[in-house]
């Protein structure tokens, strides 16, 4: 069965592992979802990934036996995109979490758009 928003795929399938204490999670590759999961290594919510044959197997995160990652929320959706300029990114949990943006320049984390002064589609919520 197709899946209809992959990136909501993603984040669920990362939720459900760490809720699971899972140690990895495969994840099928594309591009948006490679960027994100670059972001979320180089913010310290996975410990690492690797890509093997056209999959994303993602290396999860615990301190102790509790997950890095609280909580992931999907802001925009296949029917309703929510765009933002760089005046309204918003500082997810006063600044304890990201939000990954898809902007002119890539996909973002917040605190990046702000700096290069771009704003575009609000992707999700990290915290």
């Amino acid at each position: 069965m197709p899946v209809v928003d992959p990136i909501a795929d993603m984040l669920t399938r990362i939720r459900n592992s760490h809720l699971a204490l899972h140690k990895t999670v495969r994840v099928p590759l594309s591009k948006a979802k490679l960027s994100i999961v670059e972001i979320l290594a180089s913010e310290g919510f996975i410990k690492n990934y690797v890509v093997e044959d056209k999959v994303i197997v993602i290396e999860l995160k615990y301190m102790g036996a509790k997950p890095v990652v609280k909580g992931m929320k999907k802001i925009s959706k296949p029917g309703r995109k929510v765009y933002v300029p760089v005046s309204e990114i918003p500082a997810v949990r006063n600044g304890l979490g990201i939000c990954i943006m898809s902007t002119s320049r890539g996909v973002l984390e917040g605190s990046q758009a702000r700096k290069q002064n771009v704003g575009g589609e609000l992707i999700c919520e990290i915290w």
